[in-house]
């Protein structure tokens, strides 16, 4: 078990709505973080002012200033480090990261992908769920490594696909999914309860029921969450 609160760092490009989902959970002590900082890209990102008033000293990183991704991450690195976090926490952060960056972070680089992963990994994924006519699609939390969205899975999540539903009516829903489970997951690692074994994320030593999350609906109905 981790003594204490675990330090992290949070990036955004945006809102940052699954920030704010951390930052609650961490507020209300359920799970065991101390969010050290906000990293943004985008210096206008609304999730920034969310952070600063919560307390959580912010800091923006334009990528435009920078000549290449390499600068880029070189310097993000280097702000990220001024707080020495035990996690980095991508949440709707849409930059590439380079594989430097994500070997300098190995281990402790976590992501959530509005996908049910390995299904649509990338960009558009709601409307690729749809056009592929899935019956079911969801959200993935997995550790970061040099593939896009192919790290070990850690939980998913999924609700059942609507007959006629559009796009953002799906987004919708599965971002309600991607609150829960990403908190969840940051909290498991904190606690320490988290291992690989074999490409495969292990929830107290062995891969769990509630890692492959079943939420029937937006309201939460199916079944139930468990620690």
């Amino acid at each position: 078990m981790t003594i204490g609160p675990l330090d992290i760092v949070i990036l955004i490009s945006g809102r940052g709505s699954n920030m704010e989902a951390i930052i609650d959970a961490a507020h209300n002590h359920r799970i065991a973080v101390d969010i050290r900082a906000v990293i943004s890209n985008e210096p206008d990102a609304a999730g920034l002012e969310t952070a600063h008033q919560a307390g959580i000293d912010t800091q923006a990183l334009d990528h435009r200033l920078f000549d290449n991704r390499d600068a880029f991450d070189a310097a993000l690195i280097g702000l990220i480090d001024r707080h020495q976090p035990g996690l980095v926490v991508l949440a709707g952060f849409m930059r590439l990261l380079g594989k430097p960056f994500v070997q300098h972070y190995a281990g402790r680089l976590m992501n959530i992908h509005p996908a049910l992963l390995p299904a649509f990994p990338g960009l558009n994924t709601h409307e690729r769920a749809l056009a592929a006519g899935v019956a079911r699609h969801g959200a993935t939390v997995h550790w970061v490594t040099d593939d896009v969205d192919a790290g070990p899975i850690i939980i998913q999540a999924a609700v059942d696909v609507k007959t006629g539903e559009s796009a953002p009516d799906l987004a919708v829903r599965v971002l309600e999914l991607e609150h829960r489970i990403y908190s969840k997951a940051v909290g498991w690692f904190a606690d320490g309860r988290l291992s690989i074994e074999s490409g495969n994320v292990l929830l107290d030593g062995k891969q769990q029921p509630q890692q492959g999350l079943m939420i029937e609906g937006s309201s939460g109905d199916g079944k139930t969450e468990t620690d």
